[in-house]
């Protein structure tokens, strides 16, 4: 096993992972979905696999609800590994 394995494993039995993985999304959403998006997203959570989105702009909504599967491969290439597994867009 390596140390990265290693590490990865007591994060997740700690159940840090989810905490860790939600500041990682968080500093790079402008990276993966763009500067428009992340202007017009005012928060996101994630908490086991679940990304919440929150936009008070209806039409981004809409786009986003369209694009779920799109979102969750976008970041799970960018980490590349599988971290988001459900996105809810409110």
């Amino acid at each position: 096993m390596s140390i990265g394995d290693a590490l990865n494993a007591v994060l997740k039995n700690a159940k840090w992972k989810s905490r860790l993985d939600e500041i990682r999304i968080k500093e790079s959403w402008e990276a993966i979905m763009g500067a428009t998006i992340a202007k017009y997203t005012h928060a996101i959570t994630f908490n086991n696999g679940v990304l919440t989105i929150y936009s008070n702009v209806a039409p981004l909504k809409h786009e986003l609800k369209t694009n779920v599967t799109q979102i969750i491969k976008n970041i799970n290439d960018h980490f590349n590994e599988i971290v988001v597994k459900e996105v809810m867009i409110k």
